[in-house]
């Protein structure tokens, strides 16, 4: 949505209020003005549309994950433990887009370790992933799936072709169906680290059940 600037007169007092609930909110003054004036006319916003599909997806994850601390309006974060001897958590920090049209948002995977034989374990599951996502879904993405990979840290891009049929609950059911098969896969697969292809067999299999359901988001 297209943004302009306009001139305002405001009371100082109002403008000391409005600043310092912004930053309790972690937000600029402009960014809780337009929110406030958009609500009293009834206007939804892109900001509200997060808003609401992260709060949808926050009550939609189980118990394995805890909430971060929303550092945006359009990012949330949420970590999950991964048993191992380092006690390492995987965080997955999700980031919605504007637009909702096409590209809807981001997910970025990432690991807090300096452990080499942790880092090895964690790449060759994404490398197992990116080879199971690009079997399934490579007549969807002729280029090849949106991911990329880099130390430690896992980035897969969602796209939603037809995003202006969906529904705020149908992309939060998306995203948070993707994190939660995804979150799920990677401890199947250090459970059985030591049977790499038993490993694959069951990651391959859980995916395929995901995908029977009908997926959404991609």
């Amino acid at each position: 949505m297209k943004k302009s600037v306009y001139s305002l007169v405001l009371m100082d007092d109002v403008v000391e209020a409005i600043d310092a609930m912004a930053y309790s909110m972690n937000t600029s003054r402009s960014n809780l003005i337009n929110q406030i004036l958009a609500e009293r006319v009834s206007f939804v916003t892109p900001e509200m549309r997060m808003r609401d599909i992260f709060s949808r997806i926050e009550k939609l994850m189980d118990s394995r994950f805890q909430l971060l601390d929303q550092s945006s309006d359009s990012m949330m974060s949420v970590k999950s433990p991964l048993k191992y001897k380092y006690k390492p958590t995987i965080k997955y920090s999700v980031e919605l887009f504007r637009s909702f049209e096409g590209g809807v948002g981001r997910l970025k995977v990432s690991f807090r370790t300096q452990s080499r034989a942790l880092i090895d374990a964690i790449n060759r599951f994404f490398e197992l992933w990116q080879q199971i996502e690009e079997k399934y879904l490579s007549g969807v993405f002729v280029n090849g799936v949106p991911w990329d990979m880099s130390y430690v840290s896992f980035t897969r891009d969602f796209y939603a072709p037809d995003s202006d049929k969906l529904t705020d609950g149908d992309i939060a059911d998306a995203i948070s169906g993707y994190i939660s098969l995804l979150d799920e896969c990677i401890k199947i697969y250090f459970e059985n680290a030591d049977n790499a292809d038993e490993a694959k067999k069951l990651i391959d299999k859980r995916y395929c059940e995901q995908l029977k359901k009908g997926l959404v988001i991609l």
